[in-house]
């Protein structure tokens, strides 16, 4: 490919990124994955930076790192404390979450791509590059101080947030594989769709009673742990609670796709959710180490991960909070709602962005089509926002959401992450209540 022709993708619009090779997609849901794809670079730089030994390999560059072997003329000047460990992911990731809230602000109201600001969003992408770059080195020249600390507390209501977006994006996600799945049994081999629906279901509450069962054996003790005993049950009783009432007669009625596949998958992430927020609980007797339950060593045993101040960087519920993070961003930037009430919420517009046909340029290059001339088919500002949420959720999930203390030099589990994960479980419960409970409540209004 020429330099011109590459020149020109790097500064140009979001449908020239599309090579002949690529499916046909449409500028809007282009445009979503680059910055997406911004995303993700940010995140798997915050994960090599965050990697057990990398400031012991960095160590060994010589004249490089401050104590490492120098260079005959030069003097070691660089801190690389400050490039590893969990002050490298606070920066990256404040560098991100400055990069998205930037755009977020421009776009605001832009309402078809004739807008000016528009070419912005679309285009110019080695000049995004460069902003985040720029912002990202800045990033690392913030003094400690109360940085991490202040930073903290922002990565805590900004993740809330977007757990919450999660839950809204989980929920319509179900009931959309709800509805697909319903259509086909109901067009085609019914015993093979609903064998499908039945299988996952039961799966799903398989596994969320089998995390109950595990939660009262390994998160509690018979004279302690009262709030998680508290949290297990009252999560299990809602899970119950919901269960029940998306298969009752008149919600059925009112709302034909509602179901146990929904309510079992809900269910689940619930459960997820519990087990994330206990492990943040300061209380090791009332938290043991993955460690320590797969070697079956008692947590009243010294483990390599009870040493006060020392982070377990990887763990189970940091994975799993990962992958879906990255479903949900995923399903966010490739397709809107069929539910009007979700795209009145992430303001989408309904079947915009997903599909599409490419058009095949002189060239013989196809390009995406520049679907948004008459209207945008999503908040530019809002679609940034959510990155923004979704930055400082990396955040914490890479840092186990635990809290730097004041020398920054350790780190703590802290109580209000436990209350912010618990919390945002039951806001999500009552989000889900909400869905079955609304058509029967107003059924003058289109909950469709």
């Amino acid at each position: 490919m020429p330099s011109w022709i590459g020149a020109s993708c790097l500064c140009g619009s979001a449908p020239c990124l599309l090579c002949g090779c690529c499916p046909s997609s449409r500028n809007s849901t282009v445009t979503r994955l680059v910055f997406s794809f911004f995303l993700l670079l940010g995140t798997l730089v915050s994960v090599i930076m965050i990697l057990p030994g990398m400031e012991a390999q960095l160590q060994k560059i010589p004249g490089f790192c401050q104590g490492a072997s120098t260079i005959p003329g030069m003097e070691n000047q660089f801190n690389c404390d400050v490039i590893v460990g969990y002050k490298s992911v606070y920066r990256m990731c404040f560098a991100m979450t400055c990069f998205f809230f930037l755009f977020s602000a421009i776009m605001v109201r832009v309402q078809s791509s004739k807008d000016p600001r528009a070419a912005i969003q679309n285009g110019f992408w080695f000049f995004k590059f460069l902003i985040l770059v720029g912002i990202t080195v800045g990033a690392f020249f913030i003094p400690d101080g109360t940085f991490h600390t202040v930073w903290f507390y922002f990565g805590v209501v900004g993740s809330f947030i977007f757990i919450v977006i999660q839950l809204i994006l989980l929920i319509d996600f179900a009931h959309s594989w709800n509805k697909i799945w319903v259509g086909n049994a109901e067009e085609g081999n019914s015993k093979c769709w609903f064998a499908g629906l039945l299988s996952f279901t039961f799966l799903h509450y398989a596994l969320a009673f089998t995390s109950v069962v595990l939660f009262y054996i390994y998160y509690t003790q018979p004279n302690d742990c009262t709030e998680h005993k508290v949290f297990i049950s009252l999560n299990l009783i809602f899970s119950v609670i919901i269960s029940i009432v998306s298969i009752l007669p008149k919600v059925q009625e009112a709302q034909p796709q509602s179901g146990l596949l929904q309510a079992s998958l809900i269910s689940l992430y619930t459960m997820y959710v519990t087990w994330s927020a206990m492990t943040n609980n300061p209380n090791r007797k009332c938290n043991p180490s993955l460690l320590s339950l797969v070697s079956n060593v008692s947590s009243s045993e010294p483990t390599p991960t009870s040493a006060p101040g020392q982070v377990q960087w990887w763990d189970a519920q940091s994975i799993v909070g990962l992958v879906i993070f990255l479903f949900c961003t995923l399903y966010a930037s490739i397709r809107s709602s069929s539910n009007t009430q979700v795209n009145k919420l992430m303001q989408t517009e309904e079947g915009g962005s997903y599909g599409g046909e490419g058009e095949v340029g002189e060239d013989g290059v196809r390009r995406a089509v520049d679907n948004e001339e008459e209207g945008v088919t999503y908040s530019y500002s809002f679609f940034h926002f959510h990155l923004c949420l979704a930055s400082l959720y990396i955040m914490m999930t890479l840092t186990n959401w635990y809290k730097p203390d004041t020398t920054t030099q350790a780190m703590q589990s802290s109580m209000p992450a436990v209350w912010v994960k618990i919390s945002s479980s039951w806001l999500g419960l009552g989000l889900y209540l909400w869905t079955l409970l609304a058509p029967l409540m107003f059924p003058d209004r289109d909950f469709s």
